[in-house]
């Protein structure tokens, strides 16, 4: 398994979310996730300017063996998405934490990130899950 970034949050379901310097917080799956999921086929992006609640699904990964709903660890607009999955979905397989983000929000309430589990929570998470 990949090393887990310090800087990020996670959600139970294996999204994460990283407060970047501007306030931006951007958004994907983490490494475990698209590990279960395979090879990644298809990724559906929201639309730029599309209003997400947190805990409420976003988007939507697809791999060869499943579809999987990616949900918000955070509420507010979204402002970018990585338009470079619609062509090349697999970059989520080959850097999940870095170049395979999926979608950058705006917050409306950047305390809800406060909510999120923190990479040694994750980890521990995701030990449980193996046995």
């Amino acid at each position: 398994m990949n090393e887990i970034p310090g800087d990020l949050k996670f959600l139970k379901s294996h999204e994460w979310a990283r407060l970047e310097e501007d306030g931006i917080i951007r958004v994907g799956i983490s490494d475990h996730a698209q590990g279960l999921l395979g090879d990644l086929v298809y990724v559906e992006l929201p639309a730029v300017g599309d209003q997400i609640q947190a805990g409420s699904a976003c988007a939507v990964v697809e791999s060869v063996k499943a579809a999987s709903d990616v949900y918000a660890p955070i509420s507010g607009e979204v402002i970018e998405i990585n338009e470079a999955l619609n062509d090349r979905p697999e970059v989520i397989n080959e850097d999940a934490f870095g170049a395979g983000w999926i979608l950058a929000v705006r917050a409306g309430n950047p305390e809800e990130l406060k909510a999120l589990i923190d990479p040694d929570a994750y980890a521990e998470l995701l030990e449980s899950e193996d046995h």
